[in-house]
C-alpha cells in the first residue's frame, strides 16, 4: 500500500516556512560562519602540508623507492634454520598476551574505582580519570624505551610497556561499561541483603563481563602488532629480527618475516573475532522457531 504525496498550496508552504525557517534554508549569519570555518580548516591543512615540505614529486619518488624495495623482497626466503624466526614469533605473541592479561587484571579494580555509580566522590573520580588519561597518553613505544633502560633488553620490557600503556585505556573502557549497567539488577542484589562487594560481584560484574572480555581480546589482537614494533627498540621478539635484517639490507629475509607477521596477525584476528562474537551474543536468547502452518 502506497501513500500519495500531499499537495500543499503556496499559502501552506509559506506558513511552513515562517514556522520552521531553518528547515528550508540556513540564516545568512550561519552560512557565513560555516564558510569561514571551512576556509580556516582548508588553510590549516595547507599550512601543515607546507610545513612538512609536501610535494607530489617527493611522493612519486617515494613510491618508486618503495617499489624497488618490494622487488628486493621478492621472493621471500630464509636460507637458514626457520626455528630462530619461529621462536621470535612466539616471543612476540607471548609478549602481547602477557601484557594484555596484566593490563586487564589491573583494569578491573581500577574500572570499578573509576565508575561514578560505584565511587560517587567527584574529586576522587576526577583525579583517577586524569590518571588514566596520563597513563594512556604515553605510547607503548615510549614505555618500551624507558623499560629497556630500567630492566634491560628483552621481552620483559615489552610486556611491561604493553601492560602499563593498556591498563589506562582498559580501565577507562571498563569504567564506562560499569557506569552503563542496568540499575534493576543492582537493586535486586541490594534487596537480598548483599554488601557492597557482593553487589559488585553479582550485580555489576555479570553485566559487564562480556564487554570487558571483548575489549581485552581486541587489545590482544592489536598488541600482537604493537609487540612487533616494540622489538625494534630492543624488547625482543620478531621485531628485533626484523630490525637486524633491515640494518644489513637482507631484504629477502625481511619479506619472509613480514609474511610471518601477517599470517600470525590474521590468525589472531580471526580467533579473537570468533571469541568476541560468542561473548557478545552469549546472553541473547536463541531465535524462536516459526510456528508450523496449519
Amino acid at each position: 500500500m502506497t501513500t500519495a504525496p500531499a499537495h500543499l498550496s503556496k499559502a501552506e508552504i509559506d506558513a511552513c516556512q515562517r514556522a520552521l525557517p531553518r528547515a528550508f534554508s540556513r540564516p545568512p549569519v550561519e552560512r557565513v560562519r560555516m564558510a569561514v570555518g571551512w576556509a580556516a580548516f582548508a588553510g590549516l591543512i595547507a599550512f601543515c602540508l607546507w610545513r612538512m615540505d609536501f610535494a607530489p614529486q617527493r611522493l612519486w619518488q617515494g613510491f618508486g623507492k618503495l617499489g624497488w624495495l618490494l622487488q628486493l623482497m621478492w621472493p621471500p626466503w630464509h636460507g637458514g634454520w626457520p626455528g630462530e624466526f619461529s621462536y621470535a614469533m612466539l616471543q612476540t605473541l607471548a609478549m602481547a598476551f602477557l601484557g594484555t592479561m596484566l593490563a586487564g587484571l589491573a583494569a578491573v579494580p581500577l574500572g570499578f574505582l573509576g565508575a561514578r555509580n560505584v565511587v560517587p566522590e567527584k574529586f576522587f573520580h576526577f583525579g583517577l580519570r586524569r590518571l588514566f588519561d596520563g597513563i594512556r597518553g604515553i605510547d607503548a613505544l615510549i614505555w618500551a624505551l624507558m623499560f629497556v633502560n630500567v630492566v634491560g633488553l628483552g621481552p620483559f620490557a615489552g610486556v611491561m610497556a604493553i601492560a602499563i600503556s593498556d591498563s589506562g585505556t582498559l580501565a577507562k573502557l571498563f569504567a564506562e561499561a560499569i557506569e552503563n549497567v542496568e540499575r534493576r539488577q543492582i537493586d535486586g542484589v541490594w534487596a537480598s541483603g548483599a554488601n557492597r562487594l557482593q553487589v559488585m560481584r553479582f550485580g555489576i560484574l555479570p553485566q559487564v563481563l562480556p564487554v570487558t572480555l571483548s575489549h581485552a581480546l581486541y587489545y590482544f589482537e592489536s598488541n600482537t602488532r604493537s609487540a612487533t614494533i616494540l622489538g625494534v627498540v630492543g624488547a625482543g621478539g620478531i621485531g628485533l629480527q626484523l630490525a637486524d635484517r633491515i640494518r644489513v639490507n637482507n631484504w629477502d629475509e625481511v619479506g619472509f618475516l613480514l609474511i610471518m607477521i601477517l599470517v600470525a596477525v590474521t590468525i589472531i584476528d580471526l580467533i579473537s573475532k570468533i571469541i568476541r562474537l560468542r561473548l557478545i551474543h552469549a546472553g541473547e536468547a536463541p531465535p524462536e522457531a516459526p510456528a508450523a502452518a496449519h
